[in-house]
């Protein structure tokens, strides 16, 4: 890469739930502080992270750094539970999460089994609308724009599934971001889709098998989960967080190693450079632990608070750049 050619990013946000307002932060202090030197070429997520990536990209394609965080600021004030009934209906939400997570039996029920269970998607769906123009979305895919994509796990086949650009739908959004224990499946074509927390989270490999000249440079993974935890999990809280995150990282690691693998090879000289170029990882951790029933909490203090921890971590890690 020559002097002149801009070091190409790529950005790769971890599901999590409301944790996921941490992503916003992040992103939010990394495009308010863009470098000329900087291109972007891919972004994907999961889960919540689908949504800071598909505003990022919006915004980015549709205008400038700017209006992308305008975006993730519009769709997290929508997301939180600003009114009376929405926060009567969190506070019960985040309770009963808590009170599973320490072994309490609570009466549970299908997704399917309980009616109306379909509004909170229908509200996910109503903000996404209300931000993005799905209908442009192909038409504002091509060469000079960054990759799009968004993970899903394929119920029925049992494997990963991604969504790319133009297939970048409210129902591919929505799919990524179904919990199975809080929604229906959603069905596209012709089979179901879950929570993408279950697989690629997130996707990496789509944003690595770009074409030769637009394969990113730098992998910047933005991670939600604590990658370590002190001491042994006892506690039945404890171990309910404790497996909560690593349910979130398990993947990620491994398509991290693979990256890291295939690095030490060119270095060795075992892959020809002039068909395999390295990808320099970096990751902007949470570094702070909360209780696993936090990841359904939409209060807007709680989101506000993982905003700003985001953008902490984002100026530490432009600072050691």
């Amino acid at each position: 890469m020559s002097e002149t050619e801009p070091t190409k990013i790529a950005i790769a946000c971890q599901g999590g739930g409301s944790h996921t307002a941490f992503t916003a932060g992040v992103l939010k202090e990394l495009l308010a502080n863009w470098e000329d030197g900087y291109e972007l070429v891919g972004i994907s997520g999961t889960s919540g992270g689908a949504f800071n990536a598909l505003a990022t990209w919006y915004g980015m394609v549709t205008a400038d750094e700017d209006r992308a965080i305008e975006l993730l600021d519009a769709i997290w004030d929508d997301l939180s539970a600003s009114d009376s009934s929405d926060r009567w209906l969190n506070g019960l939400v985040v309770g009963f999460s808590r009170l599973r997570s320490l072994g309490v039996p609570v009466v549970e029920a299908s997704p399917y089994d309980i009616p109306g269970s379909e509004l909170g998607k229908d509200e996910i769906r109503g903000t996404l609308e209300r931000h993005i123009d799905f209908d442009s979305v192909p038409d504002l895919c091509g060469r000079d724009s960054p990759e799009l994509v968004v993970g899903t796990v394929n119920v029925n086949e049992g494997i990963f599934e991604t969504f790319t650009n133009e297939d970048v739908t409210p129902e591919a959004v929505l799919a990524s971001a179904a919990v199975p224990d809080l929604f229906e499946a959603v069905e596209i074509h012709d089979h179901y889709h879950w929570d993408g927390l279950f697989s690629q989270n997130p996707p990496i490999d789509d944003l690595l098998s770009l074409d030769v000249d637009r394969k990113p440079d730098e992998l910047w993974v933005i991670q939600i989960n604590p990658q370590e935890r002190d001491g042994e999990p006892q506690t039945l809280e404890e171990i309910a967080d404790r497996r909560n995150e690593l349910s979130g990282n398990i993947s990620l690691n491994q398509e991290l190693r693979a990256v890291e693998r295939v690095n030490e090879w060119i270095e060795a000289g075992h892959l020809p450079e002039s068909n395999f170029s390295k990808v320099d990882v970096h990751r902007i951790s949470m570094g702070k632990a909360y209780h696993c029933s936090t990841k359904v909490d939409r209060t807007p203090s709680f989101i506000q608070e993982l905003m700003d921890l985001g953008k902490q971590r984002a100026m530490e890690f432009r600072q050691s750049k």
